[in-house]
């Protein structure tokens, strides 16, 4: 269930999906369960956003993004929330700072598609993001050389961690991150929307 602050105690290695999900779809699922195996998470939390601020047009509305993400993150070891909405917060600067005063001695790793490394740095106070919680990015179809050339990568060369490194991601000190190249579902909302098949964003 998405209501309530998720658990999670001091020592443990959580993993933030951010986004609006709308709607979420197996390829969330898929960086999620990678992103546990790959890093050593004990839980991977899905933030589903009130809405992005890069996006002109607003999502669906949050209870019906939030039910169909918890009918495809259907994993013990997955949480949908709707954390932001909570916090207040707008943007992921934000909402990782406050998740780290309010669950001291947890290590959060922010979790991400190649797609959005390429454009990390138009986020607002990108380079805090970086410099404060690891990231593990993981390429899509289409995204690997865009974002090995982004000017994120290319500003965070040094603080790349080799594949064979991966499992010790959640406990680098920032600035960490760590590209997983592998085969994924070409599924993404915007083609969903685009089908005809969700009512939300347009």
């Amino acid at each position: 269930m998405s209501t309530g602050w998720p658990q999670a105690r001091a020592g443990q290695a959580i993993g933030l999906l951010g986004g609006s999900f709308d709607p979420a779809h197996e390829g969330h699922m898929a960086i999620t369960l990678e992103a546990i195996r790959r890093f050593r998470l004990d839980r991977v939390w899905w933030l589903v956003s009130p809405g992005n601020p890069l996006k002109p047009r607003g999502p669906a509305p949050m209870a019906q993004r939030i039910a169909q993400a918890e009918q495809v993150a259907q994993h013990p070891k997955v949480r949908v929330t709707d954390i932001e909405a909570r916090l207040g917060t707008r943007y992921t600067a934000q909402t990782i700072a406050r998740l780290r005063a309010r669950y001291p001695g947890v290590d959060f790793v922010w979790l991400m598609g190649a797609d959005n490394l390429v454009q990390l740095h138009r986020w607002q106070d990108w380079r805090r993001i970086v410099e404060t919680v690891p990231m593990g990015v993981f390429a899509r179809p289409g995204d690997r050389l865009a974002a090995r050339l982004s000017q994120a990568a290319r500003v965070y060369r040094g603080a790349r961690l080799p594949m064979h490194a991966a499992e010790g991601l959640a406990r680098a000190p920032a600035p960490a991150w760590c590209f997983v190249n592998l085969p994924m579902s070409a599924a993404s909302s915007t083609a969903i929307r685009a089908d005809g098949d969700w009512p939300g964003g347009g």
